[in-house]
């Protein structure tokens, strides 16, 4: 039974066993071969957290953001991402990515309530009130259409997202 993205990760992050985790949607948007650039700074203690960012950049106008939806994705991303540096004090570009590479032992300390796309506001409060900083690496990646069965829906979604980070703020 589908139950959706976060309680797929949370599974995950409960039956883990490694010392860190790292976040790979299976619709494979993000290139794999990217893990190893967000772990080296692991292994060269030189950050706990990495995410890989795909908005250290400008809309990609010629590519996929031409759509006036994957525009304004890019818009409330870069938005939601604004306001959580805000809230949590840590300069970030893209909260919303997928790749989030975290400690297997936050991961599991963590209460996480997120069922949907949720997760990624969620787990990025979570780690940001522990005190963890987090470095983003620059990563690319090829979206897919809603044609090819994109979920993501931009008001409803992005609405959430918003209330997730005022929540794990300001009430828990």
């Amino acid at each position: 039974m589908n139950m959706g993205k976060g309680a797929a990760v949370k599974r995950g992050i409960d039956e883990s066993t490694g010392a860190y985790i790292i976040i790979q949607d299976a619709d494979l948007e993000y290139d794999p071969n990217f893990i190893p650039k967000l772990i080296e700074p692991i292994l060269e203690k030189k950050a706990d957290v990495v995410y890989g960012t795909r908005l250290k950049r400008l809309p990609h106008m010629k590519k996929e953001e031409r759509t006036g939806r994957f525009l304004l994705h890019y818009i409330g991303n870069r938005s939601l991402s604004l306001l959580t540096s805000v809230l949590y004090g840590s300069w970030l570009t893209d909260m919303e990515t997928c790749y989030k590479l975290f400690p297997a032992k936050a991961g599991k300390k963590f209460k996480l309530n997120a069922r949907r796309f949720d997760f990624e506001p969620e787990i990025t409060a979570k780690l940001l009130k522990a005190g963890y900083k987090i470095l983003e690496i620059p990563i690319t990646t090829v979206p897919r259409d809603y044609s090819e069965g994109k979920k993501l829906r931009t008001f409803h979604d992005g609405s959430i997202a918003l209330w997730t980070l005022f929540k794990y703020r300001f009430v828990d």
